[in-house]
């Protein structure tokens, strides 16, 4: 089984055309990410990321309760 998390794209790197990368807000924590398979995606906008590879985009309502679910959870701290 897999887990795909939910963040929030910061900014998008253009700079090789070969793979495009994405910073991504994880509750906090930065991470970089490769969009490739997303070629629409646009800062602002949530996408579900397994071991570093964004796998869809979600919209903000489903990205924001899943991350609640895993704060209750205690998987992830809260946000201030």
């Amino acid at each position: 089984m897999c887990l795909a998390i939910p963040g929030k794209i910061i900014s998008i790197d253009n700079s090789n055309p070969e793979l495009k990368m994405a910073k991504v807000d994880f509750a906090g924590v930065m991470k970089n990410v490769c969009i490739e398979w997303l070629p629409d995606v646009q800062t602002g906008e949530y996408v579900l990321v397994h071991v570093g590879f964004a796998l869809n985009k979600i919209d903000v309502e489903d990205a924001e309760k899943t991350l609640a679910d895993l704060r209750a959870m205690g998987d992830l701290p809260e946000v201030e």
